[in-house]
């Protein structure tokens, strides 16, 4: 599988620069994302997690590494409201209605202001899954055509 790292950095930075904490992606294929993501975790050492209902929270940068006691979305969410570091967290969401506690964290997470950055970024979701939560909710295309066009200074370089 050939993953365009450009892509990848480019959607990072727009995940980044989302006006909240929480982003839903909407994209064609999760895995290539996943794989672009886990390559700027470990070239950058940036803090990037990825959670599955089958695996719970897992480090995409220290080779898989597990998250104790996340196995859960409401202890996944719970470990991320309490962190006090930077971070990107990838969340697949399952199938169905997101339960009323899960919701209650999402909006909780929504609203915290912090100094550091955290973004929970929801991969998979639908419009009735996010209803609940509203205008708090930053939208992102992972589509190559949705890229800015603007030169951005990156390492030192102008890129486009």
């Amino acid at each position: 599988m050939s993953v365009d790292p450009q892509a990848g950095t480019d959607l990072f930075d727009r995940i980044l620069s989302a006006s909240g904490p929480l982003v839903a992606l909407k994209a064609a294929s999760t895995a290539e994302l996943l794989e672009s993501f886990r390559l700027i975790a470990r070239r950058t050492g940036q803090a990037v997690y990825l959670w599955r209902p089958q695996e719970g929270l897992v480090s995409l940068r220290d080779a898989q590494m597990r998250v104790p006691g996340c196995t859960r979305l409401g202890d996944a969410l719970r470990y991320v409201l309490q962190s006090l570091h930077f971070g990107v967290y990838l969340v697949e969401v399952p199938p169905g209605p997101i339960s009323a506690t899960d919701s209650a964290l999402l909006r909780q997470l929504a609203k915290a202001r912090i100094g550091h950055v955290r973004k929970i970024v929801l991969l998979g979701s639908t419009a009735a899954q996010l209803g609940g939560l509203g205008d708090e909710v930053a939208m992102v295309d992972a589509d190559r055509h949705a890229r800015s066009t603007a030169p951005r200074l990156r390492d030192g370089r102008w890129v486009v």
